[in-house]
């Protein structure tokens, strides 16, 4: 799986935003502003009656530091994180959303066969991926990985909604949510707007995107997905994004180089060690945005050929760039193919 580096949910792979707004059109009410080290950007088709842009912002990051607080496992004081401090086996109460977002990772866990494993992070720290105070310039032994990989396992975790809870049959046990961070703000934010009776809007953090209603234009909003490149930035391919969240994930700025080898930052736990597949970069369209992310970090940590079967059977909107002798080679789910900007 892949991991962002902390602090503030850390630096998630970058989808590049275009708000192609006609020219003459009213561009709504755009706001932005730094959620730790993530830059976040709204953007309102209409301007909300009685609610101007500092009761906004203020909102908004209020919405953000919640996220922080629940979820964040470089806060040790979030909830997630005196989880993990808990040496104890019995249920430990957790708010509803970290227990709803736990069930959800559960259940992609599931459907992956443990390829998705948000109990990964001892494997994660020990390859120095886990914060930017790390350093990911080694490769650990082998002995190193197999007893960090005794401590991951996504069946010692338990859920449970009534009352909120969460339960290891592991002490040690380690629960990291980064992997939906990002998609997770989006949709707090969302909800936030939603309450204040804003029904058209986008949502923008650290390339993770959510979206409601109709664009300045009147039709869907339009996003750019981001060429997986390791230096420069150019646009892949545009959608069209109608009340869905957009996710990507990839390695094309987070990997280290080692005696000519080329590592990746996302890791199988199965085996303990990055990935070796050709897959750049995943992109994922779902209703909720923090599903989207966990989707898209799932399927990265698949590669392009189990990845792309994966997609397919479940009905996923995924969007795969791969490497290739040429260049680059695209794949796009028929839900995904949908949504493709000519």
């Amino acid at each position: 799986m892949r991991y962002r580096k902390m602090p503030a949910f850390g630096l998630a792979f970058c989808i590049l935003i275009s708000l192609l707004t006609a020219c003459g059109k009213p561009a709504g009410m755009q706001l932005e502003g730094m959620h730790g080290t993530a830059v976040w950007h709204v953007t309102l088709t209409d301007n909300p009656a009685g609610v101007d842009a500092a009761t906004l912002t203020a909102g908004i990051t209020q919405a953000l530091s919640k996220t922080t607080q629940q979820i964040a496992g470089w806060d040790k004081s979030s909830e997630i994180s005196q989880f993990n401090a808990h040496q104890g086996t019995d249920w430990f109460a957790v708010s509803p959303d970290v227990a709803r977002l736990s069930e959800l990772a559960l259940r992609l866990s599931a459907e992956s066969a443990g390829v998705y494993d948000i109990t990964i992070r001892p494997l994660i720290t020990l390859w120095g991926f886990g914060s930017a105070q790390e350093s990911a310039d080694h490769v650990p032994a082998a002995e190193a990985i197999a007893a960090a990989r005794a401590r991951v396992g996504y069946q010692k975790l338990q859920v449970q909604r009534e009352p909120p809870a969460l339960r290891k049959t592991q002490a040690d046990l380690h629960v990291e949510l980064a992997s939906l961070a990002d998609g997770f703000a989006t949709d707090s934010v969302g909800e936030y707007l939603e309450s204040l009776g804003v029904t058209n809007y986008m949502v923008e953090i650290a390339g993770e995107i959510r979206t409601r209603g109709s664009s300045p234009r009147g039709d869907a909003w339009r996003v750019a997905i981001e060429k997986p490149l390791d230096d420069g930035r150019a646009v892949q391919q545009g959608i069209r994004l109608h009340n869905a969240g957009l996710a990507t994930s990839g390695d094309y700025r987070n990997f280290f180089m080692k005696d000519g080898k080329r590592y990746s930052h996302t890791l199988d736990p199965a085996t303990g060690y990055p990935v070796t597949h050709r897959l750049a970069s995943v992109s994922v369209v779902a209703q909720q945005g923090a599903e989207a992310d966990a989707y898209a970090t799932l399927l990265m940590a698949m590669g392009e050929i189990k990845g792309k079967a994966f997609a397919d059977q479940h009905g996923l909107a995924a969007y795969f760039v791969w490497r290739s002798e040429t260049g680059f080679a695209v794949y796009a789910t028929p839900a995904f193919t949908q949504l493709l900007l000519d």
